[in-house]
């Protein structure tokens, strides 16, 4: 397996991007996973699929009895959900994807702690909306909402750090938060992500067709689910050109400031790495690499899920977490 490239036909139909160095390209991959599906639509754009989806996750928090939230942050807008008492869990989205992700894990979760699922800057309906989305935008974004909104007033007080999930990028985000601000973080579940480079296939991560977007959705699930409909796969190629993954090319960031390669033993923050096993985009060597290299870290394996377990595989995915969640943390001693 070849470390991918973003070559020129990887990019958006008719539309051109600045220039981006070999080794930028390559780290772009880390941000890719099958939350196209919810990259932005083309302004005034006839509802599709993937719209009507989105607005059912988020529907689906809100008859969970989530309380939606919004206030400014390092300049932008952001929005998150909140339900429950208890230790702060905080699920940190992918590139692309939004709060509502979550919903299918959820109810499980909000009976034993405070949950919070957050829209990270420049998705969802965090803002900025639209033009370049920088990753500094993202990670710097996210840390400050997370040293003044994640605790409650007692939280902060007593110095209780909330848990972070994330899941792909929002992995990478989560993991470079305890590795910035250990503080503000008690422990890392990282799910198929994470803040070194990863070897990928020689996948077109703008899909331009159909048989592209079959391809791409192919290796971020197990190969006993279910194939991805014609209809979602049009859709998909339809959004893409002007969803974050697009909007990330075009703000042409050197990427080398927020990753961690050859400095994992450097990250204090306990790390559970909660891994969908068939995963064949970012591979099974990456959860191994990740181990490897951090000093206070477990791996656990999901069979028969891929990219994005909290929505391939749900019942699955929360009874782990909630067993990883119970269990002292990695460098811990069991009492």
């Amino acid at each position: 397996m070849k470390t991918h490239v973003l070559a020129a036909n990887g990019g958006a139909p008719g539309k051109s991007y600045p220039a981006r160095s070999p080794k930028t390209q390559k780290l772009l991959t880390l941000l890719i996973t099958s939350t196209f599906l919810w990259a932005a639509p083309p302004a005034q754009a006839q509802p599709g699929p993937m719209d009507l989806f989105i607005t059912f996750t988020r529907g689906q928090l809100a008859t969970q009895g989530f309380t939606r939230h919004a206030a400014e942050v390092a300049g932008h807008e952001m929005v998150w959900w909140e339900k429950g008492t208890g230790p702060t869990l905080v699920l940190v989205h992918g590139v692309a994807d939004q709060a509502g992700t979550w919903f299918q894990v959820t109810p499980s979760l909000t009976e034993s702690y405070r949950v919070l699922l957050v829209d990270l800057p420049g998705h969802g309906e965090s803002a900025p909306a639209a033009g370049p989305l920088k990753m500094s935008t993202v990670v710097q974004g996210f840390e400050r909402w997370l040293a003044t909104h994640a605790q409650t007033p007692e939280q902060a007080k007593a110095a209780q750090a909330p848990i972070l999930v994330g899941n792909s990028m929002g992995a990478w985000v989560s993991i470079l938060a305890g590795f910035h601000h250990p503080e503000f973080v008690d422990r890392v579940v990282a799910v198929n992500g994470g803040p070194i480079r990863a070897d990928t296939g020689d996948f077109n991560l703008l899909p331009k067709d159909r048989e592209e977007a079959r391809r791409l959705m192919a290796t971020l699930r197990d190969p006993s689910s279910p194939p991805t409909p014609d209809l979602v796969l049009d859709d998909l190629v339809r959004r893409a050109p002007h969803g974050q993954v697009a909007r990330m090319f075009e703000a042409s960031e050197n990427l080398e400031s927020y990753l961690l390669d050859g400095r994992l033993g450097e990250v204090t923050t306990a790390i559970d790495i909660l891994w969908g096993k068939a995963d064949r985009y970012m591979g099974l060597d990456y959860p191994e690499r990740l181990r490897a290299g951090l000093p206070n870290v477990h791996l656990t394996l999901i069979p028969g899920c891929g990219h994005l377990p909290q929505a391939e595989c749900p019942q699955q995915f929360a009874k782990l977490l909630s067993e990883i969640l119970l269990r002292s943390k990695p460098g811990e001693s069991n009492p």
